[in-house]
């Protein structure tokens, strides 16, 4: 099994000439790729740092993002990505959490650096990727003056390589540890699922610090090229897979949906892509087949966590995505099991339930996450004799099709009723004039909890509430539908465009002391 720093390495071997990285104007084979990695590794081995020793990487997306993965891989070294929509107060946190030495800052980030750089208890070297700063290593001069050989250190696979900081329920980020062998084997199940080539070119936009770093993997385990984006932008992106004829990208439903709405995308030739993916939250049927209408059935869904290093416990393939009779009750679904997992359905008591029964989904492979940095009684609770409990309500149909019900955290219980958010969105979404929309509880005199409603809609359309209402309940169950609907112009989400429930949640449970009743 390889880790992540062979990515480069045996790239150097198999593939020296072709294109590795692409970003703005600068281009990299991989023979000079790797050149550049290793020159990071020893600069880093020459200040005494190795394995065992951390790093974190405040940066927007840039190719240099990608050398610091592979560097801190070559050297045994783990890499603690900061995500860029924190706050001070959060990036202190998980900076100090994860008690990582070396500081990597990119360009746009000097500032909120500088405020807390005091509250930072043990970073040592300072490294300013881009603008030179005082106190700070420039890291071009840091390479130009570093040996270009490999460092030839023993990695073994199952060392910690990422901590990657997600939600937690307390408030406070929880690092998931992932090593090597997590990462690769999701990284290998990915490459092989879409078919990727030499020949082939990833379109990379979600955020370096996410898990979804895998799709830049990917496409680089097999001498392909990475096109790095560096934040969202519909025409650049656009523009990218035009000009570079990129073949793949992977997004999650929320930012295909605003390309659909792009005034400008019947401007742009995306002819060269073959396989589009999506993940991180499920795909409104509707707007899925608007998509394959413009953009052909080369649609797959892959669901995971970052616990499962962003890999697959499940996965949809394009042969899948039916749009008419029967079996089009599939674009519902989140797939089969992955190659790389086991999947169970289980009840509270662990217990496997019936085919199409709901419980909750668990999972087991080589994929699924060390544990949590630090919280050994989260790490318990999550991972039970090896399987991880996902928090996630699903059942499985008589074909072995998984389909998620929705967060065990996110149902509505109005009227001693479940509800599923998820199930009331679907409909929302078949409105004509539904851009975006979420659904989640809010407190009722009557009723304990109520469904509540929030809808941005499409430029240039209108709807009322009393319309919106009408529109579930000639689809849904009189539980399921909105009690009340608001209009808002745009939806908290994750800086990978997810949707953020709790954040709509919290607006109508202000006040209250608890988020259920």
């Amino acid at each position: 099994m390889y880790t992540l720093g062979d990515i480069p390495r045996k790239g150097s071997l198999i593939f020296p000439g072709n294109e590795a990285v692409v970003f703005e104007k600068f281009r990299f084979t991989y023979r000079e790729l790797n050149d550049r990695t290793n020159r990071l590794a020893n600069a880093l081995a020459d200040m005494g740092y190795g394995k065992g020793d951390g790093i974190t990487i405040l940066a927007d997306n840039c190719y240099q993002y990608l050398e610091v993965y592979f560097a801190a891989s070559k050297l045994g070294m783990y890499l603690a990505p900061v995500n860029i929509r924190l706050a001070d107060q959060e990036t202190t946190y998980v900076v100090n959490d994860s008690k990582t030495s070396i500081y990597f800052v990119g360009e746009g980030y000097e500032e909120r650096t500088e405020r807390i750089r005091k509250d930072l208890e043990n970073i040592k070297t300072w490294i300013s990727l881009h603008t030179r700063l005082e106190g700070f290593h420039n890291y071009e001069s840091l390479l130009a003056n570093a040996a270009n050989t490999e460092p030839n250190i023993d990695i073994d696979e199952n060392e910690m390589a990422i901590i990657s900081y997600t939600g937690g329920t307390t408030g406070l980020p929880k690092g998931v540890m992932l090593s090597h062998r997590n990462i690769m084997t999701a990284v290998l199940f990915s490459t092989m699922v879409m078919g990727l080539t030499p020949d082939d070119t990833e379109c990379y936009v979600l955020p370096l610090f996410h898990t979804s770093s895998w799709a830049a993997f990917c496409v680089m385990m097999v001498g392909g090229k990475a096109v790095i984006n560096r934040k969202l932008d519909l025409g650049e992106i656009l523009r990218l897979i035009q000009d570079e004829k990129c073949t793949h990208i992977n997004l999650v439903p929320t930012i295909y949906g605003w390309i659909l709405q792009y005034p400008d995308l019947k401007k742009y030739d995306l002819s060269s892509l073959r396989f589009m993916t999506y993940a991180g939250s499920p795909f409104p049927p509707e707007v899925l087949k608007q998509c394959i209408g413009k953009f052909g059935n080369i649609f797959g869904q892959g669901y995971g966590a970052t616990e499962t290093s962003g890999g697959a416990i499940t996965f949809l393939m394009p042969d899948d995505h039916i749009l008419e009779g029967p079996r089009s009750r599939l674009l519902s679904s989140a797939g089969k099991p992955s190659m790389v997992a086991e999947v169970k359905i289980v009840d509270e008591n662990g217990n496997e339930v019936k085919r199409k029964e709901v419980g909750e989904i668990i999972a087991k492979g080589k994929h699924v996450m060390m544990g949590y940095w630090n919280m050994p009684d989260l790490t318990k609770d999550a991972l039970k004799d090896g399987w991880y409990h996902t928090g996630d309500m699903a059942y499985m149909d008589e074909e072995g099709f998984i389909f998620i019900v929705d967060r065990k955290a996110d149902m509505i219980i109005s009227g001693g009723e479940n509800v599923y958010p998820k199930e009331t969105e679907d409909v929302l979404y078949e409105h004509p004039a539904v851009m975006e929309c979420a659904v989640v509880s809010a407190p009722d005199e009557k009723w304990g909890e109520r469904v509540q409603a929030v809808v941005v809609l499409k430029a240039g359309m209108t709807a009322t509430e009393k319309e919106i209402i009408e529109h579930c309940k000639g689809k849904l169950a009189g539980y399921k539908c909105p009690k009340t609907v608001e209009f808002w112009d745009s939806i908290p989400k994750t800086p990978i465009g997810k949707i953020l429930r709790k954040d709509v949640k919290k607006h109508f449970w202000k006040g209250h002391d608890r988020m259920i009743r």
